[in-house]
This record gives C-alpha cells, sequence and structure tokens, in this order.
C-alpha cells in the first residue's frame, strides 16, 4: 500500500516533466484541485521494477486501504451534498437491483438499465468513432498497438489497475511508444454499484495513482465502469472525488464474449462492419477490449472500413472535444493547471433517458444504439496475488 504523501514516477526512465522554476516532473503546485490528493514525497522507482510492484495493493480483488486525503475528500463531497444517498445494488443475474427503487428511476440513472445521465459521454458527434479499447494492458495487447502505431493511430485504453501492475512492459508500449490516451477502468474490474462508497473510491483512487505515476504526474480525466454497472451515487463519487468523466457506450460489439462461445468471431465481425459501413448520427462510441487474439482481431479487421467509409476515428477525449487529461491536452503535452483542464466539474448529474435493459449479441442484427449489461469474465494478467504490504496508510471505515 501507499502511504498518504505520495510519490510520482518520471515518464518511463528518461522525461523530466517540471516548470520553468524547476520543479520535477511529478510536482503538483498548490494550486492544483488534487495537490492534497496526490502529494509528491520523492520519484518513485521505474515502471516494471520490484520497488515500482511494491508501491501498490497486490491481492486480488478490492484493496481495503487508501490515502487519508481520499478519505478526506469523499467527506467533502459528502458534506456539500454531491454523493447522491443511493442504496448499493444487489446483483440479480448480473442485473443490480436496489432497495429504494428501480435502476431506471432518474435519481438512480442506471447505465444497466440503459439509463444515461446528461453527464455521461456515449454519443460522440456525427461521422466520429471514439475509439477505445478495455481490460488492458494484457499480454495480448502489444498486437493491438503495434497494428494502431503501424497505421498511425491514436486509441484510448481504460485499463485495470492490477493489470498495468502485472503487464507494464505492455503499459509502457501504450502509454511510452505510442502516446496512446490512458483513461480508468477501476482496479480489480468490479460490479461498481454493488460495493460501498469507501470501495467506490478504492478501485477509482488506485487507478488514478497507478497511471499518475507511471505517466510522469498525468491526471485521467475518464473512466469507464466494468459491465456497464454505474448509477448516479458511482458518478458522483468519480466526479467529485477524483475529477473523472463517466465514458459508457452505445454499441457493445459482444467481443468479449466470444470466449465464452456466447458469440463468435465471424458474428462479430459482422456487426461490426455492420455500424461502420451504415449511418453517421450519431458517432459510434463501441465497446471492444484488448483480451484475446480475436477480440483484437475484429477490430483490425474492421479498421479498413471505418477508414474508407470516411470516419474520422478520435481518442475518447478529442471525439468529445476535450483535453485527454485534468493536466495535460495530450500524453505528451507539457502538464499545466488551467481553468477547464484540472478543474473537476461540480455540475449536476441528472437523467437524460431510461429504458428496461435487456441482453444483447453481436449477431442480433439490431443497429440501435443500446446497451446490455455483461456478465463477469476473468481478469486478463492479474493471476497473481501477493500479500498485500504492510505500510502505514489509513483505512476507510
Amino acid at each position: 500500500m501507499l502511504p498518504a504523501c505520495t510519490a510520482f514516477a518520471l515518464r518511463g526512465s528518461s522525461v523530466a516533466r517540471g516548470d520553468p522554476g524547476g520543479a520535477p516532473a511529478w510536482y503538483l503546485p498548490a494550486t492544483s484541485p488534487f495537490h492534497a490528493l496526490f502529494r509528491r514525497q520523492s520519484p518513485v522507482p521505474a515502471v516494471g521494477s520490484d520497488a515500482w510492484l511494491a508501491l501498490y495493493p497486490q491481492a486480488g480483488g478490492t484493496p481495503t486501504s487508501v490515502p487519508q486525503s481520499w478519505t478526506d475528500a469523499f467527506n467533502a463531497a459528502d458534506a456539500a451534498g454531491l454523493i447522491p444517498n443511493i442504496s448499493v445494488s444487489n446483483l440479480n443475474g448480473g442485473y443490480p437491483t436496489y432497495a429504494d427503487g428501480v435502476g431506471t428511476d432518474p435519481d438512480i440513472c442506471s447505465f444497466t438499465y440503459v439509463c444515461n445521465a446528461t453527464t455521461d459521454l456515449n454519443n460522440p458527434p456525427d461521422g466520429v468513432i471514439a475509439l477505445a479499447f478495455d481490460d488492458g494492458p494484457t499480454p495480448v495487447s502489444d498486437d493491438l498497438y503495434d497494428f494502431l502505431s503501424t497505421n498511425h493511430q491514436h486509441a484510448t485504453h481504460f485499463m485495470i489497475g492490477i493489470n498495468i501492475l502485472w503487464n507494464s512492459a505492455q503499459f509502457i508500449h501504450a502509454f511510452n511508444t505510442n502516446n496512446d490516451h490512458i483513461a480508468v477502468h477501476t482496479w480489480s474490474h468490479p460490479y461498481m454499484t454493488n460495493l460501498t462508497n469507501a470501495e467506490v473510491v478504492a478501485e477509482l483512487g488506485w487507478t488514478v495513482q497507478i497511471i499518475h505515476d507511471s505517466t510522469g504526474g498525468l491526471l485521467p480525466a475518464f473512466w469507464r465502469p466494468p459491465y456497464g454497472d454505474v448509477d448516479n451515487r458511482v458518478r458522483a463519487i468519480a466526479q467529485h472525488v477524483f475529477g473523472l468523466k463517466t465514458v459508457t457506450w452505445n454499441q457493445d460489439s459482444a467481443d468479449w464474449s466470444i470466449s465464452t462461445g456466447y458469440t463468435t468471431l465471424p458474428a462479430v465481425e459482422a456487426q461490426l462492419n455492420a455500424w461502420v459501413t451504415g449511418g453517421k448520427s450519431p458517432g459510434l462510441e463501441i465497446l471492444e477490449h484488448e483480451l484475446t487474439n480475436d477480440t483484437i482481431g475484429a477490430f483490425m479487421n474492421a479498421y479498413p472500413a471505418m477508414v474508407s467509409n470516411g470516419w474520422q476515428i478520435k481518442p475518447v477525449p478529442e471525439a468529445y472535444g476535450f483535453p485527454w487529461y485534468q493536466n495535460a491536452d495530450n500524453s505528451t503535452s507539457p502538464i499545466q493547471f488551467t481553468a477547464g483542464v484540472a478543474s473537476p466539474s461540480q455540475s449536476t448529474i441528472t437523467a437524460t433517458g431510461s429504458a428496461s435493459g435487456s441482453k444483447s449479441s453481436a449477431s442480433s442484427g439490431s443497429t440501435a444504439k443500446s446497451s446490455a449489461v455483461r456478465v463477469p469474465i476473468p481478469l486478463a494478467g492479474a493471476s497473481a496475488a501477493l500479500a498485500a504490504l504492510a505500510l502505514a496508510v489509513a483505512v476507510l471505515l
């Protein structure tokens, strides 16, 4: 576990971000809204080293300890009335159920039931594909990264924290070599509405921490909920504690289920082709994964049609007109702390619509913009489980 005064790694082992006054790359000025959450103590070891590994939770599942500053930030947001009082959900066949309402209620607004908040990002502008991949980095991610690089194409990678921990070489490939956009996909890929407030803070905070440390101080600005499981309580914690925008999707390729037999590679490829050769209003935010050779292959086979049909293919932030990070325009630009870049939004989360949730597959043939809850799948690259370090940390109660 990491002590409350945390450290930030230089990007790779050679890039030194800094300010004209000579402050080191990982310095967060006192004016930053995240100064208290991610305060610098000293440089962390090189990404992938044993000493770097030792800084983070290593037991499986949701981390049980966090820095006190994260607890304080949550308590402040809660006291300000920014965190809705919504019950922790119970899962019924993968669908969250609530003691104080139903997922379609605007006050709850569960994306599993196709309820989107006004703050959610899931419908890009006409003619735009917001290109993103979930669940990386994995041992097969290098093939995807090579393909993207060869085609001079940047993408967003919603990464699982513990997968970064055990697949650091692939993380370095995505960020340092490709200069792609890195975003949050939680620490251990749980159903988020099924977690307590403290557990939600831990899942998001540790993932922000490892990305922040391993990129020379970049602050992630976007996250995607595993299984699409998010409601207004979880959205609010992401937004008001860590400044994260929630990104969902408007098409589910179901590529994640090829290995389960739920669908097939030809069916996924046919569905992707139908979408990218079809209408362009709204744009496409397709749920895709860097899990297996099949999920990666399905995208690579569809990519030429994306290009030939005139789509503008962009990482998630660019698709919606945002900087890549809360403190930088992209993965190579200087760190900055200016209004509209580093300041977490304090907007109110409200629902824009809802519908009953139903499972769908890539072979369904439907081109309607919809979402489907997903069954749990194993975490790639996270099979190793080591004992958690007994460092002094504050524990969320």
